[in-house]
Parts: C-alpha cells; sequence; structure tokens
C-alpha cells in the first residue's frame, strides 16, 4: 500500500503533499512537505508539536491537563501517516492528501488521539466479530460572509445565504446551483462520496449525508467532510459554519450517527422474524446507547453552545428515550430491509470530533451486548419530548462533564488517561466561557441595574 501510495504521489507531478491531523475538537491541523520529505514520513512518521493536544480551538492552551503544557515544553510527538487515507484534493489541482495519528515514544497508540482512540474501539469490535457501519449526516448554515467582515463585525448579523424558512427546496438549492453542485461534485472527487444533499428549515441551512461505511472509513470522511465544506465554500464566497446553535429562534444543527453491525456481509441488526425487524443483538446494542449515554454525553454535545441546541420542541432530543421512525427521541430505531436495518444517534450536534463520537457510540453499544442489557424500556409512542420516564440529559456542559468524570463506565469503555484529558479540556471550556461578557448581559444588565 505505502509503495502504491508513494508512486502515485510521484506520477501526480505535483512535488509537494498536504498531511492532516485532528485535534481534541476535532479541527483538521496539518502542513504541506516536499514530496521526497514525505518518503521518509510514509516510513517512519514524521514529528508535530503536541500542543494540538494541549490548547483548544482558539488556540489557547490549557493549563489543567497533564499530557502536554509548559510543563513539558510542547515537544514534538510522533505522527504516522495512514496510507489507506490517500486522496487528491480537486479544488487543489489535485494536490495529494493524507492523515496520520500519534504514537506515544514507545511506539503504542498515543491514548489521548482521537482517532486512535477510535481504532482501540474498532478493534475491540472486530475482536468480537462485529464490523461496524456507520455514516454521519450534518447539518450546517451558510453565510455570505468572508473571515474578514466577521473579525471586523464581531460575528454580529451575518448574512445567509438565503433566506426563510425553506427546508427540501429545489428552488434554494438552484439559485445557489453552483456551490450547490461544487459540493456534491468536489467531495465525490475527493473520496468523501455522499447519499445526499438538500436545504433543511432555516435561513441558508444544508443538510448532506455521508455515504456509509466501516466505521473508521466513516469517521475520516465526516471530519473530512467539515474541512472540505469550509475550503470549497470560500472559492464561492461561503463561510459554512457547524455551531450546534448560531441562533435561538432557529433550529440547531446536527451530527446524526447512523449504525449496524455486520458479520460475513449479514446486518446482525435485522431479524425478519421479529414483530419489529430487529434481532436481539440491536435491541442490546440500543440498550447499551441509552445506558452509557449520561456517562459519555460530552462525547457528543462537547461545547458550551452544543446544549443549546438541545432543547424541547427542535429537532434535538432532550430524554432518554428510543422509538421507531420518530424524529422526536434519542436512539431512531429504522428497521427495513437486511441492507438498511439500522439505528441512528440524534443527540449528536455538527460541532462535534466524529472520530469521538463514532467510539463512544460504539463502544456503548458493545458494552449494551456484552452486559445482555435488555431494551427493556418501552417503545416512546408519539412526542418524545414529554416522554422523561427514563431520565432527561444534562442541562450544560459542566453537569455533562462532572458525570463522565466520575464514571466507573466512561473510565472503562474509553480508558482513564483518555477520559481524564478529555473531561480537563472540558472544564477548561466551561472556565473560559464563564469569563465571557456576553451581549444578553450587557443588554440586561448595562442600563438598568
Amino acid at each position: 500500500m505505502s509503495e502504491d501510495v508513494l508512486r502515485a504521489v510521484k506520477d501526480s507531478g505535483v512535488g509537494k503533499v498536504k498531511l492532516a491531523v485532528t485535534d481534541i475538537d476535532g479541527v483538521l491541523r496539518g502542513k504541506v512537505i516536499h514530496e521526497d520529505k514525505f518518503a521518509s514520513a510514509l516510513e517512519g512518521g514524521f514529528g508535530f508539536c503536541n500542543v494540538i493536544f494541549g490548547w483548544d480551538s482558539a488556540d489557547e492552551c490549557y493549563d489543567n491537563t497533564s499530557y502536554t503544557g509548559w510543563h513539558t515544553g510542547y515537544p514534538d510527538a510522533l505522527a504516522k501517516i495512514d496510507p489507506h487515507t490517500y486522496r487528491k484534493i480537486p479544488w487543489e489541482g489535485d494536490l495529494p492528501f493524507l492523515l496520520a495519528d500519534f504514537s506515544n515514544d514507545a511506539g503504542e497508540p498515543l491514548t489521548v488521539c482521537p482517532r486512535q482512540l477510535l481504532k482501540r474501539i474498532r478493534e475491540r469490535a472486530l475482536e468480537q466479530g462485529f464490523s461496524a457501519s456507520f455514516a454521519q449526516e450534518f447539518e450546517w448554515f451558510n453565510f455570505r460572509e468572508t473571515s474578514e467582515n466577521l473579525h471586523d463585525t464581531h460575528f454580529t448579523n451575518p448574512e445567509p445565504l438565503s433566506r426563510g424558512m425553506f427546508g427540501y427546496s429545489l428552488l434554494r438549492a438552484q439559485e445557489n446551483a453552483e456551490f450547490f453542485n461544487a459540493l456534491f461534485d468536489l467531495l465525490g472527487a475527493f473520496r468523501v462520496p455522499l447519499e445526499g444533499l438538500h436545504t433543511e428549515t432555516g435561513p441558508g441551512v444544508y443538510e448532506a449525508a455521508i455515504l456509509y461505511d466501516d466505521i473508521l472509513e466513516a469517521a475520516d470522511r465526516a471530519v473530512l467532510f467539515k474541512g472540505s465544506v469550509k475550503e470549497i465554500g470560500k472559492k464561492y464566497g461561503v463561510i459554512p459554519s457547524f455551531m450546534a446553535k448560531w441562533n435561538a429562534q432557529l433550529p440547531g444543527c446536527s451530527g446524526h450517527l447512523h449504525q449496524s453491525l455486520w458479520s460475513d456481509g449479514r446486518n446482525l441488526f435485522h431479524d425478519p422474524n421479529d414483530e419489529l425487524g430487529m434481532s436481539s443483538l440491536m435491541r442490546s446494542y440500543i440498550a447499551g446507547l441509552l445506558h452509557c449515554l449520561p456517562h459519555l454525553l460530552p462525547m457528543y454535545a462537547p461545547t458550551v453552545n452544543s446544549f443549546k441546541r438541545l432543547v424541547e420542541g427542535l429537532w434535538a432530543p432532550t430524554t432518554l428515550t428510543w422509538a421507531i421512525d420518530n424524529r422526536t427521541v434519542c436512539v431512531r430505531a429504522l428497521p427495513g430491509s437486511e441492507k438498511a436495518t439500522r439505528c441512528e444517534l440524534r443527540v449528536v450536534g455538527a460541532d462535534v470530533n466524529p472520530y469521538l463520537a463514532m467510539a463512544a457510540s460504539l463502544a456503548s453499544g458493545l458494552y449494551g451486548i456484552a452486559q445482555g442489557l435488555k431494551l427493556e424500556q418501552p417503545e416512546t409512542k408519539g412526542n418524545g419530548y414529554q416522554d422523561k420516564s427514563n431520565g432527561t440529559l444534562p442541562s450544560n456542559l459542566w453537569d455533562a462533564t462532572q458525570a463522565m468524570k466520575r464514571s466507573d463506565i466512561a473510565n472503562e469503555l474509553l480508558g482513564e488517561e483518555f477520559v481524564q484529558h478529555f473531561c480537563a479540556t472540558r472544564e477548561w471550556e466551561w472556565r473560559e466561557y464563564g469569563k465571557a461578557v456576553t451581549d444578553w448581559e450587557l443588554k440586561r444588565y448595562f442600563e438598568v441595574i
């Protein structure tokens, strides 16, 4: 495989390669290197400053993590290129591109690396005889803006790509056909194939469903999707935003996860003899998702803003519920043909790190199977927001993080080192939020009090 990639890079005639990794927030970080250096990096790895696991999405350095910090001097970590991720970027003259993940000084997977965490959970599934098939879908807002103007106006009143609430609109898609079609075609050429793309309810909102695949490939596609949409958008004068909730009056942006387990080409979630078409394994998997969710919620809702999406009546779940083909519940079961039977985890926001969300989801489902959990909780009929019989989700990042930090289940499923590091980063995020003076506070207190 490596030899094929080296040959493809040489044959491209571009002379350079773009490499990327993701930080704890799922933000792509990377560099461009000469093709000659790439040959040695592909064989032995390359150094990448470990500060990417020591700072937040705004490059502010954590003061509460042990993996790296001022106390370590921010040395290089060993990044290893995955040759299976080779792609060419069609909007950059077919520039060769690959993803990498991290190892420690002993050559073992780095515990705080999101992609390595997912690989570890994936291997756990394979050892149990399960091949995990996943797909992520995203909603996001698009604005007729530039980065410079957004900063100059302090991110206030951005101009949406289109006006009005117009979901599934062929008209709105046609009005922006050049950008709309470029997304579909360029992403496909970049090996991030879409099953579908359409407008959603809200000004300038699109939704895309990425084609399903093995969970690691699915997560790579999801990470690359978010970065690629932003890069393509800039070429069309568009700033896309995957913020979970940018406007209190509008629906939030989801990152729903579709998932199923397979073995020898057979969908293990499908049971044609069951009255609902759901196998006992699928029921245990869903029971695991619901049981573990309160212990792992920051993996699906990682920012302060994430929780402003999780409100009643705006298409995001607030209760620990499940049902068949019901968009008001947390886990939407979708039994059907053997090929299509799956479940959809709807709590996930568009602001998520796909590696972490998929790792948490698969680990939870496997936990349900290993523990022999039964889906004894009745299917919710009707409005899932009103069914609080099995509990509700925490309402903010701090409470969710403290639950995860104290959780034996989180430590068992994800490892103590990862949980310690990740929870510290979420506590940092909450502390940074606590320092902010918001527009709401100014409007409420500045003149009156």
